[in-house]
């Protein structure tokens, strides 16, 4: 709860703050991992430190959390956090690196706000600090607890079984835990970590769906390569992983974890992706056919061409396996090699959606922006709609809509 003269600090303050948020993380990040150059080991993602990326989604969390605590100073806005905090379990975050970020961060703050930074404007801001860490550490605290997982060592070794190639960017990696022992508890939806060791000695991590249903006896994830455009390098993980996993091997995974998951609802349910953001879909449909739903189910993929779409064979299985389940697909190219397609991106007029139909969504963020939009004029609620997004939140640093 944030106290009334907090409260009041923050408000007449927020403006300046936002306005400066990005010279502060950027000053932030570059001095804690000048200093701490260990928690690029596995914890922080090289390719978006270096995109901005994870600054721009940094500045928004903040921004967007001390925004809802002045809008209900009486409550903790836990839904906003929940998305954070399933990223963070994924990583292995632990309660002793939100004191090593409040360090560097409000030096941070000092430095780009200089005088303006008085003890009345510190302190109503280490409240909100406190506030939102205090938050996360207790989500967490009980992420971890569900999946039983000790935060200081939530890694486990996976033998990959089989490696399959979807299409020539896109691979998928059958494993079962090295050890023999039991699968971790997932639900559909969910993704997990892959911490890998580069060829320079440090490891990075990235997220990848569950993309088969969480109940069978193998899990799979489904790795797209991603290639160096214009000036933006190529994806370190996706490539490192095409380039080495191979049957026989071992993947260095966290236990499942991921806040968009599918609820045993009987509502119609619609699907919308773009790309390989079809992988958690997939999960989805899995989960449906294997538990023998009746839901009404629309899937609704875009993609580049048929050549391109990954898992497009496992969709048609699936959806022939439902008993009230139809699929559309768009393709900008070659969109007339698969029957019934239609060309060019993602267009919803003229399909018949049920306003009470539970929505899903994941892609690229333009993508998902430009469709969320045409399924609020559909008549379709926003709170029926959900997503999710890998990598830095960037729709948090334009506030939750």
């Amino acid at each position: 709860m944030l106290s009334r003269e907090s409260a009041a600090v923050i408000r007449a303050t927020l403006p300046a703050v936002e306005g400066e948020l990005d010279e502060i993380t950027a000053r932030f990040y570059g001095t804690m991992f000048a200093e701490r150059p260990e928690l690029l080991d596995g914890l922080f993602n090289r390719g978006n430190q270096a995109s901005g990326e994870q600054r721009k989604a940094l500045a928004g969390s903040i921004a967007a959390f001390a925004q809802a605590l002045l809008a209900d100073p009486g409550t903790r806005p836990d839904a906003l956090l929940s998305r954070i905090a399933h990223k963070h379990a994924a990583l292995g975050v632990t309660e002793d690196q939100y004191t090593i970020v409040h360090t560097y961060l409000f030096r941070a703050i000092g430095e780009v706000l200089g005088e303006a930074v008085t003890a009345e404007v510190a302190s109503a801001w280490d409240e909100v600090y406190w506030l939102m860490a205090g938050a996360l550490i207790a989500q967490e605290a009980r992420l971890y607890q569900e999946a039983r997982v000790d935060p200081r060592h939530p890694w486990r070794q996976w033998a990959v079984v089989e490696r399959r190639e979807e299409t020539p960017d896109v691979a998928s990696f059958l494993l079962r835990p090295a050890d023999d022992g039991p699968l971790p508890p997932a639900r559909a939806g969910q993704y997990v970590s892959a911490r890998v060791l580069m060829p320079d000695g440090i490891h990075q991590t990235r997220q990848y769906s569950l993309s088969n249903a969480p109940g069978d006896r193998l899990r799979r994830i489904t790795v797209k390569r991603v290639a160096s455009v214009a000036e933006a390098p190529e994806g370190e993980v996706s490539n490192q992983l095409h380039r080495t996993v191979r049957p026989g091997g071992e993947l260095t995974l966290s236990a499942p974890f991921g806040n968009v998951v599918l609820d045993d609802a009987g509502t119609p349910l619609v699907l919308v992706s773009a790309g390989i953001g079809f992988t958690p879909m997939v999960g989805m449909l899995e989960h449906l056919a294997a538990t023998g739903s009746a839901r009404p189910v629309r899937v609704l993929h875009a993609d580049r061409a048929p050549a391109d779409h990954a898992l497009c064979d496992d969709t048609r299985r699936l959806v022939a396996r439902l008993p009230d389940a139809r699929a559309e697909f768009w393709y900008e190219q070659d969109a007339a090699e698969e029957p019934g397609a239609r060309t060019g991106l993602m267009d919803l007029d003229g399909l018949d959606l049920p306003a009470d139909a539970d929505v899903y969504l994941c892609g690229s963020l333009p993508f998902m922006r430009a469709v969320r939009a045409q399924l609020l004029r559909t008549g379709i609620p926003a709170r029926r709609i959900r997503y999710e997004v890998f990598g830095p939140d960037l729709w948090l640093a334009h506030a939750e809509e």
